[in-house]
């Protein structure tokens, strides 16, 4: 190695390039944090039953929750489709969306969370359907925060393939929030 390189190579490690992960580590790291979270809900739910007055306090947090987490989630999508439709610019939509972002998960981590403490029948099929698309709207979360990064990076036009992603996050995200909350409905009449 010559002297030349070897430079190069402490400036780097300096600067932090060497020392930087790939975007798709943060992505997964994210994915498994989500997937760790989900199963130890589902145990808490398995494994814990709440009192009256406890229960009583989750199904408020769980209400709240579903209002501060699928309202920003409606807000986006709904940004989302402007721009789809030509209506709002690129920029526009990732800077009115991008603070979105925390009263998702946060309404997202209030639902799992108030959700264990709600005494879900883990042997009804409906029941562990909901579970299902709550685990797939929280990865579609995770990938959504990972495309929004994409397109803040694009420098011009978005490319088809990109668009074309977009357009199915913002689909399985509804159809996913949709579901659950048709289930929990269904669920809550028993």
């Amino acid at each position: 190695m010559s002297a030349a390189d070897a430079t190069a190579i402490h400036r780097r490690r300096r600067e932090g390039e060497l020392l930087q992960l790939p975007s798709w580590c943060g992505t997964a790291a994210a994915s498994v944090a989500v997937c760790l979270g989900w199963a130890a809900t589902t145990w808490i739910a398995l494994h814990l039953r709440a009192d009256v007055t406890l229960h009583t306090a989750a199904l408020f947090v769980h209400l709240a929750s579903l209002i501060l987490g699928f309202g920003a989630v409606l807000a986006i999508d709904y940004y989302g489709a402007l721009w789809l439709m030509g209506r709002k610019t690129l920029r526009e939509v990732l800077d009115f969306t991008a603070p979105l972002h925390v009263p998702v998960w946060a309404g997202l981590g209030g639902l799992l969370f108030s959700g264990a403490f709600l005494h879900p029948d883990l042997s009804s099929p409906l029941t562990c359907v909901k579970l299902g698309l709550v685990l797939v709207l929280s990865l579609n979360g995770v990938q959504a925060s990972a495309l929004h990064r994409r397109l803040a990076a694009v420098d011009g036009p978005v490319s088809r393939p990109l668009t074309i992603r977009g357009a199915v996050t913002a689909s399985v995200s509804q159809a996913a929030w949709w579901g659950a909350v048709a289930i929990g409905f269904l669920n809550g009449r028993h």
